[in-house]
């Protein structure tokens, strides 16, 4: 029995990555390197892609979950779609390796490749913060994070046990870019309108803490603009903590540590921990013989290929995205380089494609990568937001409006749009849908109980048995 699975014999261009970008690169050349003898082959651990900028209305219940991912092979019917990861990339042989689902690895040789691995969640040596943290990198965190913040409003409610109740009742953040801005936002609105139908909860038992190690937040807005998204999450009622980091985690008693002085500042239980902290790029780039550079970055060039040495580049050897540290050469990116965002990715895509056509099949001609960004705008809950479109200041409805209308119009296909735009249509007419999904996480529960087996633990079942365990 082969341990290879059949695939085209076709002269291959192989997309390392199926995101946002990647699936954006494989949309776009998908037919045209069929139509000249060719496959276009999208190697990923999901055979979907998730919309991220759209997972804190997730959390928020203001979309559902699947309506945020793009089924790969649906969209990429002239593709050659594989659910794997690449584990290692020899350019030099033309060759990459990919693991399976089921363990097994094989060489997957290609003509061309693009790197396109995105970023993973950026996570430091906490104490806890592995077992007690959730991240908000996928739609399976989005979907978890919202019911867990529902499941323990309602496990509250019942509780005697005062310490017990706090906890269940404490909500922390960590982390004051637009990912935790946003979820931060959605989360103090979602538990409200929950607390307000529960008659056995009270809004002032609930306590919602955002952490952030640097002075303000928001780096994305100017300092004006992110000192009224602080007051007006003050105003809701939000605690955020500035120049403060998280320095333990341990059995979901979180300690705060003050910036400035290294010193305790507070510590306190927590059953719901939220790290949106930060990214790195998908390590698979430190698994190739391209150049990277000190943040793990893969090295490109404007034009999106890949660099060897100060001048020249690989032939054959393209990349965009997060997992590429790209020249932004409007000069306004951070260290010279394009902010990882999906308006960048996107258009990042669509060059690499008008480029890979010229070099590869010789139709246009290869330009640089040049985008001026058109600013930024974070949803902060149901009609409230703040932005800088166009360089123009926004917030209240109008940012919140503006962030609804710009990634409705960069979701990737037209039934994922309309199955959003019907969604939010639904909720203003009907009100936000508070209601949680139960036992996901122990999903055969109903049916080992109905089988008289034993009953697999929930999380916070677990947790507070290790926690015995080490007392």
């Amino acid at each position: 029995m082969s341990l290879t699975p059949e695939l085209s014999p076709k002269p291959r261009l192989l997309i390392v990555g199926g995101g946002y970008a990647g699936f954006q690169l494989a949309k776009e050349l998908q037919t045209k390197v069929k139509d000249r003898g060719g496959v276009v082959t999208v190697v990923d651990p999901l055979p979907y892609m998730t919309y991220q900028p759209f997972l804190p209305e997730v959390v928020g219940g203001h979309i559902v979950g699947r309506n945020v991912v793009v089924d790969l092979a649906t969209h990429l019917k002239d593709a050659e779609v594989l659910r794997g990861t690449v584990v290692k990339v020899e350019h030099a042989r033309r060759l990459a390796t990919v693991r399976g689902e089921d363990g097994h690895e094989f060489e997957l040789p290609y003509q061309d490749i693009a790197m396109t691995a995105g970023a993973t969640t950026r996570v430091f040596p906490i104490k806890g913060l592995g077992e007690h943290g959730i991240g908000l990198k996928t739609v399976e965190e989005a979907v978890t994070l919202r019911n867990q913040i529902l499941e323990r409003l309602d496990a509250a409610s019942l509780m005697v046990d005062a310490e017990a109740r706090r906890r269940a009742l404490t909500f922390v953040v960590v982390g004051g870019g637009f990912a935790g801005i946003e979820t931060v936002g959605e989360m103090e609105h979602l538990i409200r309108t929950a607390v307000a139908r529960n008659p056995r909860l009270s809004q002032s038992e609930v306590r919602i803490v955002l952490v952030e190690a640097m002075g303000r937040i928001m780096p994305e807005v100017g300092e004006d603009q992110a000192v009224g998204v602080v007051e007006h999450l003050k105003d809701r009622g939000i605690e955020v903590l500035l120049n403060t980091s998280l320095g333990d985690a341990t059995d979901g008693i979180m300690t705060l540590v003050d910036m400035k002085d290294k010193s305790e500042k507070e510590k306190f239980g927590a059953d719901t921990l939220v790290w949106t902290a930060g990214v790195a790029a998908n390590a698979v780039a430190k698994q190739t013989d391209f150049p990277v550079e000190a943040r793990g970055r893969i090295e490109v060039t404007p034009t999106l290929q890949v660099k060897d040495g100060e001048d020249g580049v690989l032939e054959g050897a393209w990349g965009c995205g997060d997992v590429c540290a790209v020249p932004d050469l409007t000069g306004a990116g951070p260290g010279g380089f394009c902010v990882p965002n999906a308006q960048h990715a996107g258009r990042q895509a669509k060059q690499l494609a008008a480029n890979y056509m010229a070099v590869r099949h010789g139709e246009g001609e290869v330009q640089e990568y040049v985008h001026k960004s058109l600013g930024a705008v974070a949803g902060l809950g149901f009609f409230k937001g703040v932005g800088n479109p166009l360089g123009v200041k926004i917030s209240g409805p109008a940012a919140f409006l503006a962030h609804r209308g710009y990634h409705a119009y960069a979701m990737p296909t037209l039934d994922r749009r309309f199955r959003i735009l019907s969604g939010w249509v639904a909720e203003t007419l009907f009100g936000r849908d508070s209601t949680s999904v139960a036992g996901l996480d122990t999903p055969f529960n109903p049916f080992r109980r109905a089988a008289g087996v034993e009953l697999e633990p929930g999380r916070f079942e677990r947790q507070r048995a290790l926690e015995s365990s080490k007392g």
